[in-house]
């Protein structure tokens, strides 16, 4: 494990991540109907939902007692789960004004994702796909760190079941949020 350094920032001078078509596949693609656990105890089926949603998919969430696995700087795009999801949180609101949810996702199992949840006091709920059943079913990009199968930073805008918008890469990953509204506002003036 790599000694973490302040998690609620991303460090300069980060490796970009590039666009490797991962995601070219996915605009225009029905969401598998896949329940995942939420941080509020319940089971979410994205593909039931029928207004504009927004799933920010992230590698991993740290915790300010813990380090990072090792060498999670030199991974393109690894690094900032904290800055993306305060991004959400601060622009919630604003989300919901233009008629959008937002759930967050990652491989983290519901309990960890419930203590991150509480701790950066996140208006909406994170989802676990820890059997990487949602992430195999749309055939999400992942990477490997310390033996665990990662889901790399992408955003979705899923409405009525069907994938709308992707973002990928996300980078700088504290700024998605912004990136997001601004779409949905020039969709919605258009």
């Amino acid at each position: 494990m790599e000694s973490q350094r302040n998690i609620y920032d991303v460090p300069m001078n980060l490796p970009e991540p590039e666009d490797d078509g991962a995601c070219d596949h996915l605009p225009g693609m029905r969401m598998p109907s896949v329940s995942l656990m939420s941080t509020a105890g319940d089971s979410v089926d994205l593909s039931a939902l029928t207004r504009t949603t927004v799933v920010y998919c992230y590698p991993l969430t740290g915790k300010p007692e813990q380090d990072l696995p090792s060498g999670w700087d030199d991974i393109p795009g690894a690094r900032g789960c904290t800055p993306q999801s305060c991004g959400f949180r601060d622009h919630h609101a604003e989300l919901g004004e233009l008629g959008a949810r937002v759930f967050g996702l990652s491989t983290q199992n519901t309990a960890y994702q419930r203590e991150a949840a509480e701790r950066l006091h996140l208006p909406f709920r994170l989802l676990s796909d820890e059997k990487l059943e949602l992430a195999r079913a749309l055939d999400l990009p992942t990477f490997e760190a310390e033996g665990m199968t990662l889901i790399k930073r992408v955003t979705l805008l899923v409405e009525d079941g069907k994938i709308l918008k992707v973002f990928y890469p996300v980078f700088p990953p504290g700024r998605n949020a912004e990136d997001v509204l601004g779409w949905l506002s020039e969709r919605i003036t258009n």
